[in-house]
């Protein structure tokens, strides 16, 4: 049950704790990111001391909450985001010794192989991880046996033909790489580096995706239209949950070394 400010939600009980403003001071995207963090967590086993890699973290709201409730090290890393904004946010939320801000490309981290116990990625994925190569880049950060996991918007089943006309006006091209449950946890097991544990949609989670648009974006009437009318026919949140395998790794290709023959440039 949601109640009347929206951000008070019976389905997740640790986010709800949040005070209504500092959510909405921390919005970066078109969904409550705590609501998918808590949701995300449910699947992947976090300890104390563990460390997380937040990846497409947006001001930062989600890494302050895993440190938070759950004792991890959190490195929280964005590309869009300003770091400085971050960095106050976490030291404001009494974090710092636990939130480690860093602004960074997702196909270009700066971290040791093997540095993380888990990834986590919450309603930024679809923007890098639909490539076919990003698994191999991505799984050497983690250790063998670590756990990546994703959350956010996506499909309850793949639109496979044109857009519905119910979707039409609000949606985008960009928006091709919204996709299903299913279709992660194929993309995953075809790399043959991942083991899927779980890949499935949220109950309900058309709803809590309106009710987030009411809270925090009631003048997005194209959006808020568009689910109203799919009703959770296509729109939905999607998480999937792997384990990195103990395979070897392609290394990533940087640089190709060649070396320069002079060689004449025309026959004789």
């Amino acid at each position: 049950m949601v109640s009347a400010d929206r951000l008070d939600n019976d389905r997740f009980p640790r986010a709800s704790a949040y005070h209504p403003d500092w959510v909405r001071a921390g919005v970066s995207g078109g969904a409550n990111s705590l609501w998918l963090t808590e949701w995300l967590a449910e699947a992947v086993e976090l300890r104390p001391g563990m460390r997380v890699l937040d990846l497409g973290c947006g001001r930062g709201a989600s890494s302050i909450f895993l440190h938070r409730e759950f004792g991890v090290q959190v490195w929280a890393v964005d590309l869009w985001f300003s770091v400085d904004e971050r960095l106050a946010r976490v030291r404001d939320a009494g974090v710092g010794d636990g939130v480690f801000p860093i602004h960074a490309d997702a196909r270009s981290l700066p971290f040791a192989a093997g540095f993380f116990d888990a990834v986590v990625s919450i309603d930024s994925f679809v923007y890098y991880g639909t490539d076919d190569l990003y698994a191999n880049y991505l799984a050497r950060f983690v250790t063998p046996g670590g756990t990546i996991g994703v959350a956010g918007a996506g499909l309850t089943q793949e639109i496979d033909g044109p857009v519905p006309d119910h979707l039409r006006s609000w949606w985008e091209p960009s928006m091709c790489c919204l996709h299903s449950a299913a279709w992660w946890r194929r993309h995953w097991e075809r790399s043959g580096i991942l083991d899927v544990d779980q890949a499935d949609d949220l109950p309900d989670g058309w709803r809590h995706w309106l009710a987030w648009q009411r809270a925090v974006s009631p003048d997005n009437q194209t959006e808020i239209h568009a689910l109203e009318a799919d009703h959770g026919q296509y729109l939905g949140y999607v998480r999937a949950v792997a384990r990195r395998r103990p395979v070897p790794l392609d290394d990533p290709i940087t640089t190709v070394p060649v070396t320069y023959t002079t060689s004449p440039l025309l026959r004789p």
